[in-house]
């Protein structure tokens, strides 16, 4: 049995986020073997069918993490408070509502796709073949929205060695029926679209079921293991759908910030664009870790909300928030230090390379402070303050914005990185004005 909230060390927290860094970590492997795969055997349309799958694919499962994160709040609020049924009810409520979201896409694959190709804009020949692709892979979409709250469900249960074990056998067997659809039977991108496919439903029953054998093992109350009237409640289905919306619009905005970010960048030239995409690699390389405590602290603070333990909820954020703030200063460092010859391993092109060097001590930067962000965000989720992450989301951008605007005017790109560090702290305040109340609702 788990330690209560109140009893958890710093090396417990560490045993608990190190499998979820593992997992975040996983997810990038598949794109670079799907590139690799393509790259050796497929054509040149192939490849770019590829990069803008992912890009649409990555946009439509982004606009719905909100069944992750909602699962995995009401979860933990739900073991908090030792009401089993509700727990179950949550995961069931989330496995519906992913069904008819997935039913949904299947039902507007049709114009979702050409909005999709109309705004990437690719080549004639790219484009047919992404068709293909986008046609084939959609098809994953309700299993690929049910693990979502499947996964949801293993962190706010803190069983996060099981999230592992579901994201590792989601991409070593997409990465085998890549190889073997793309590869040996040499039918390219479309080939990769049928094994990630495949590979979504086959990793929805695995994980289904020991699920399902979880909820039974924790199934000591006179309820059903579906309980119906629970599930049904107007109440607590007004509640879950309030909170998604909220969730969904502050990831619109996270997206957005992100975008309009690089949007900006090849506004300075295309040696700076492709600079600082690289230099968010780095960004995204630290997420992994900083979302592992972020991940860690959403169930930890569900349980406390649910239990209305006010000690365990503040050790579980001060704990949390001292491991992710020393690995966020250890992640700067090896920026600072290791990002230049970095830099060198992942460009030839000089002009790249003096771009992406140059402005290296604000990706540190911005690195360093965001753990806060990171943190806040997950204490929100577990305590499903939703409103207040949309809202904070919003000051964010509003903050961004303008303040860019004017710092790229008189700092060029060397602007645009501190108005975007800028935009990281905001994200943090934002959320910050809300937590004392938070704290004293508990």
């Amino acid at each position: 049995m788990t330690a209560p909230a109140r009893t958890l060390t710093r090396r417990e927290l560490l045993v608990l986020a190190w499998p979820v860094i593992l997992a975040n970590a996983a997810v990038p492997l598949l794109g670079l073997a799907d590139t690799a795969v393509i790259g050796n055997f497929g054509s040149l349309e192939d490849l770019g069918a590829i990069a803008f799958g992912a890009v649409i694919f990555s946009f439509v499962y982004w606009t719905f993490g909100f069944l992750r994160m909602s699962t995995t709040g009401f979860v933990a609020q739900a073991a908090g408070a030792r009401d089993e049924p509700e727990v179950r009810a949550t995961l069931w409520r989330a496995l519906l509502l992913g069904a008819a979201l997935g039913v949904g896409l299947l039902l507007l694959q049709w114009p979702i796709g050409q909005t999709a190709l109309w705004l990437l804009d690719g080549s004639p020949d790219v484009e047919a073949v992404t068709a293909n692709y986008f046609r084939i892979r959609i098809w994953g979409a309700p299993a690929a929205l049910a693990l979502f709250a499947l996964m949801g469900a293993l962190i706010g249960l803190r069983r996060t060695r099981l999230l592992l074990f579901a994201q590792v056998f989601l991409n070593g067997l997409n990465i085998i029926l890549d190889v073997y659809f793309a590869g040996v039977l040499g039918w390219g991108a479309e080939g990769v679209a049928l094994g990630t496919a495949l590979a979504e439903w086959i990793t929805l029953v695995v994980v289904g079921v020991i699920v399902l054998r979880l909820l039974r093992a924790r199934h000591a109350d006179d309820e059903a293991l579906f309980p119906l009237a629970r599930i049904m409640d107007r109440v607590r289905l007004r509640g879950l759908l309030s909170a998604n919306v909220d969730i969904m619009l502050r990831t619109l905005l996270l997206v957005f910030s992100f975008a309009w970010f690089i949007r900006q960048s090849a506004v300075f030239g295309d040696d700076i664009l492709a600079a600082n995409h690289i230099l968010l690699q780095f960004i995204s390389f630290a997420a992994f870790f900083l979302d592992g405590y972020a991940f860690v602290v959403e169930a930890l603070v569900g349980e406390a909300v649910g239990a209305r333990d006010q000690s365990a909820f503040d050790i579980a954020v001060r704990r949390s928030t001292e491991l992710a703030g020393a690995t966020s200063i250890l992640l700067a460092l090896g920026i600072a230090l290791l990002g230049e010859v970095t830099i060198a391993a992942l460009t030839v092109h000089e002009p790249v390379r003096m771009a992406a060097a140059d402005m290296l001590p604000w990706a540190a930067l911005y690195v360093l402070v965001s753990f806060a962000a990171f943190q806040l965000d997950g204490i929100f989720i577990g305590a499903t303050r939703t409103r207040a992450m949309r809202n904070a989301s919003a000051f964010s951008v509003l903050v961004f914005l303008p303040l860019a605007w004017w710092l790229m005017t008189l700092l060029g790109s060397h602007g645009l990185w501190l108005a975007f560090i800028a935009y990281v702290c905001a994200r943090a305040l934002g959320l910050g004005f809300y937590y004392p109340e938070l704290r004293r609702s508990i």
